[in-house]
């Protein structure tokens, strides 16, 4: 048994072995092992300590992997087997006691910042060595060109000695000789080459000009070209090069030869394959990540007339929870099982899937008849979600909500085709999710209408945008005018007026409700103080702000209200605070005490929309509230006459009940006479609809009160 390490220099020593041992074998180094080992060390420590940094700094995983590249690491297997290494065994043996979870995270950070600091200086070495290469391609053009007309002997130490592979050729693509770098790169004997012509020469990914370049070079109406070309070998395997060619012409200027000079990138195209394999695939899934979705959605969208895309925006239902609850890890194993799941819906040639982040997947197909083809493809993708997913003992169920979006090509771009996508999936999602929505444009536009809204809502609070409506309320015995009810509206600069039902929800959403909410209630009870200045105090006019939700529940509820009322010189008595019976319902010791606090004060409180809710009446006795207002719905129901008596008396019971516990009773939505004598016969005390006024500016009251005065 090998006993572990003990102190942090000899953990660090460890990984530098581990790490030794796993590159030598592909570098090219005189240095033996050990040697190489000690190389690694400053470079495992440097790891180490970016490692424990308070801040990962990238800049020493970029200079890592340069270092590789300086000490002859140059082989894409080198790096490969270094981040591997890295990735498993720099947190185990120099991470310490800390989050092992933030250290991977550090960790993988490292290793993409060694990846690119490898590529770079490799890109870097490169391109010295194509410097040198040209410079050198020149001399031995100027020098060939002197032995031909002078001297065998010095063209001969050239061309054989030379690091990068040379050939020479008739005008006809007769091959006359070639140097050992050419033979080496090939793998043949200089006798097979002989017999060679340039023209057999070819390959399935030759560049289009490839031999347009050649021909004319031959002819005389070029000097040379340069271009990346493959070349098979006899073995089937690719030789990938930097090709120059160039026409050697006689001392009268006359063309004789054409002169190859060949240098092999077979490597490093592979690891800018790799490279780019790793930048558009996802780590985790394989499948293709965001960056080469966006790319073939855009190649789709671009295809000629006739031909039509389909696209499928998958999101997992309640994912969220089984990461919380399972953690991380059993979740990224359950996204991998979809994700090969998806991947088996989409085999159909203009098929694809690609997981975009977190649990969200597309999948794509293309083709003249995508209409009736996303609609099965969705339907798979559906069917194979079915089966649970096993993990760690556990079956998970699987479910998800897609949105989907089908038309011909060339009409909308990427980012426009995702949107509606987006938009359509959450819909799907809206309604119980499991389920898959086709987009509509319409639905789009109310959904994209309704996000400018929610983006625009805080600056509309700065530029001052809204203001406040009025409607009185009435009391049903003499008719006198008791108050109003403040009502917020939105003067939107494109849209005109809104009403509160286009924004209150969008701002109880982004929490804006609650700075919104104190304007509304500090203009409220500014407009009650110069009621009450001018009409006195007999009767005394009360205003009636509503309460969201989310504003009972703001710590500072109590004294916002206690600072506004004290600012606008206006008694508690003067302010009535609407709380919608379903906020209550249920509602524990906690949440109604800045109700009750308030009530203490002098403050009114009414519980708004009463009828609609589920709760129960004996719950009245210990809500802190003076006013109950009654739904709409119940004046609906006495529009006809004779009113339905069943509905008289659930209304007669609820004023009764509201009465012997010592509650006023106000009605919304009364529209007709008939509708308030009825009202009135019943017992109740104030009501407010269309019949009296609809909302209107301040004034409005004065005029209602004056009405009411002469009368």
């Amino acid at each position: 048994m090998i006993a572990e390490p003990d102190g942090p220099e000899d953990r660090l020593r460890r990984f530098a072995t581990i790490w030794s041992r796993a590159v030598f074998p592909v570098t090219s180094t005189s240095a033996t092992r050990p040697e190489f080992e000690e190389q690694l060390l400053p470079l495992a420590r440097r790891l180490s300590e970016a490692l424990a940094a308070r801040v990962v700094d990238t800049d020493e995983g970029r200079a890592v992997g340069a270092a590789l590249v300086d000490a002859h690491c140059t082989d894409p297997e080198a790096l490969t087997r270094s981040l591997d290494c890295v990735d498993a065994y720099l947190v185990l043996y120099c991470g310490g006691d800390g989050d092992r979870e933030d250290l991977r995270s550090r960790s993988a950070r490292l290793q993409h910042a060694m990846a690119a600091g490898f590529a770079h200086a490799l890109r870097e070495r490169t391109l010295a060595e194509q410097e040198a290469i040209a410079q050198a391609a020149l001399e031995a053009q100027g020098v060939v060109a002197q032995a031909l007309h002078a001297t065998e002997a010095r063209f001969r130490a050239v061309f054989e000695g030379a690091a990068i592979g040379i050939g020479i050729a008739d005008l006809d693509g007769n091959v006359l000789q070639v140097n050992g770098a050419l033979l080496r790169m090939f793998g043949i004997t200089d006798q097979t080459m002989r017999g060679r012509r340039v023209q057999e020469w070819t390959h399935p990914e030759d560049a289009p000009q490839t031999w347009t370049l050649y021909d004319e070079l031959v002819r005389g109406e070029r000097e040379h070209y340069h271009l990346e070309k493959a070349f098979y070998r006899p073995d089937g395997t690719v030789l990938w090069t930097n090709l120059t060619v160039s026409l050697l012409r006689d001392a009268d200027g006359v063309p004789q030869y054409q002169l190859a000079l060949m240098e092999d990138t077979t490597e490093r195209r592979l690891l800018n394959l790799r490279l780019r394999y790793e930048a558009t695939h996802d780590a985790l899934t394989g499948l293709p990540n965001r960056t080469l979705f966006f790319e073939r959605l855009e190649k789709a969208l671009n295809a000629g007339e006739g031909q039509r895309f389909g696209l499928c925006y998958l999101d997992l239902d309640g994912f969220k929870t089984i990461n919380d609850s399972l953690g991380h890890a059993a979740g990224d194993r359950l996204l991998v099982e979809v994700a090969d799941r998806l991947q088996s819906c989409a085999t159909a040639p203009g098929e694809m899937v690609a997981r975009l982040g977190g649990d969200e997947f597309v999948a794509l197909t293309t083709g003249p008849d995508t209409e009736s083809e996303v609609d099965d493809l969705a339907a798979r993708i559906m069917n194979v979600l079915l089966a649970p997913v096993r993990i760690d003992g556990r079956e998970l169920t699987v479910r998800g909500s897609i949105g989907i979006v089908e038309g011909p090509t060339g009409e909308r771009g990427p980012a426009e085709v995702l949107r509606s996508a987006d938009i359509t999936m959450y819909r799907a999602k809206s309604a119980g999710g499991n389920r898959f929505e086709l987009a509509d444009p319409e639905a789009d536009a109310r959904a994209i209408t309704r996000h400018g809204l929610t983006t625009a809502l805080p600056a509309a609070l700065d530029r001052g945008e809204f203001f406040i409506e009025y409607q009185p309320l009435v009391h049903l015995g003499d008719g006198s005018v008791r108050g109003a009810e403040a009502l917020v509206r939105w003067l939107h600069p494109q849209h005109g007026v809104l009403g509160p039902d286009r924004f209150i929800p969008l701002a109880e959403h982004t929490g804006l409700i609650v700075p919104l909410g104190r304007w509304v209630l500090e203009q409220s009870v500014r407009q009650a103080r110069e009621w009450r200045e001018r009409y006195g105090e007999n009767p005394p006019l009360r205003i009636n702000v509503n309460l969201s939700p989310c504003q009972l529940t703001h710590p500072g509820l109590v004294q916002d209200t206690v600072d506004i009322l004290e600012r606008a010189g206006v008694e508690p008595d003067a302010l009535c605070l609407e709380v919608t019976e379903s906020a209550l319902i249920g509602a524990d010791d906690d949440l109604l005490k800045p109700l009750r606090r308030l009530a203490e004060m002098g403050v009114d409180i009414a519980l708004d929309d009463f009828g609609t809710g589920y709760s129960n009446l004996a719950n009245l006795r210990r809500l802190p509230v003076s006013v109950l207002k009654l739904d709409r719905s119940f004046t609906q129901s006495m529009q006809q006459f004779p009113a339905d008596p069943v509905d008289l008396k659930i209304v007669e019971g609820i004023v009764s009940l509201a009465h012997g516990l010592n509650l006023a009773v106000t009605v919304e939505g009364v529209e007709t006479g008939a509708q308030a004598e009825q009202l009135r016969i019943l017992g109740c005390d104030t009501a407010q609809g269309w019949y009296y006024a609809r909302p209107g500016p301040p004034e409005r009251l004065h005029e209602l009160a004056l009405v009411d005065a002469t009368g």
